[in-house]
């Protein structure tokens, strides 16, 4: 196990943003939180691997731009006992490609639920390869214990269109992270391939549920069509926020 957890942190480490550079404007690269408590710490972890299209890039983004600023999540985010949640977002793809997309971000406001979204929709993109959704949750875990935040709860987000491909083992990484007391949730995209995209042809969602996700109150969504993306967003964030509260 020692090996493992050197192992991660190696990994991790090569792709963190070195000392000095920031993830969003203005945003420190470490420790953002300085210790402010927080009902939530919540890492969105979403596929930016080979396999998703420009367009469908695009789409992806501006989903996730609009279930953050979503007037219902926000309520729910600036309502629990802190009033506010710490939220990143990363991307994800090869073994090698884990990106820190928007920093460590207090959210406790419909102004800095905004920013957040704006920050998401204006990064370039920066994954690369195929499908390490293993590498991806050590990655989160890394950044999530680095951001100074002190969260009562604390979520990995998992989206993808397709199974875990490379990097380290999947049941290594989820045990980790559970065993930190960190809560891992998936959002399977069906739409795509028919959404058969599990290992030897499973459904995603099935796979999700079996080897990704992990921890109390862990669940796994599938989304079926891609104009069904945005809402299952929402209520997979409003579901993940409200547990914390």
């Amino acid at each position: 196990m020692r090996f493992v957890c050197l192992l991660i942190a190696f990994t991790c480490a090569a792709a963190m943003p070195a000392s000095g550079q920031t993830t969003s404007p203005g945003a420190p690269a470490q420790s953002p939180g300085a210790g402010k408590k927080v009902d939530l710490e919540l890492c969105l972890a979403v596929d930016g691997s080979g396999s998703i299209q420009e367009d469908e890039f695009a789409f992806q983004r501006l989903s996730y731009a609009q279930a953050v600023s979503d007037p219902q999540v926000v309520d729910i985010m600036t309502g629990g006992y802190e009033g506010a949640i710490a939220i990143a977002l990363m991307e994800w793809g090869g073994p090698d490609s884990m990106n820190p997309i928007v920093d460590w971000t207090l959210i406790d406001s419909a102004a800095s639920a905004r920013a957040f979204a704006d920050a998401v929709v204006a990064a370039p993109r920066k994954a690369f390869g195929w499908n390490s959704i293993s590498n991806a949750i050590a990655f989160c875990q890394q950044w999530m214990e680095g951001n100074g935040f002190d969260g009562f709860r604390k979520v990995i987000d998992v989206s993808g269109d397709a199974g875990q491909r490379g990097g380290l083992p999947l049941p290594f990484a989820r045990e980790l992270a559970v065993d930190a007391g960190i809560v891992i949730n998936g959002l399977a995209l069906h739409y795509r391939s028919g959404g058969l995209t599990g290992p030897g042809g499973m459904a995603l969602v099935e796979h999700f549920r079996r080897d990704v996700i992990g921890g109390t109150g862990a669940f796994a969504i599938a989304v079926e069509e891609e104009d069904q993306f945005a809402d299952a967003l929402i209520r997979k964030l409003i579901l993940e926020i409200a547990s914390a509260e």
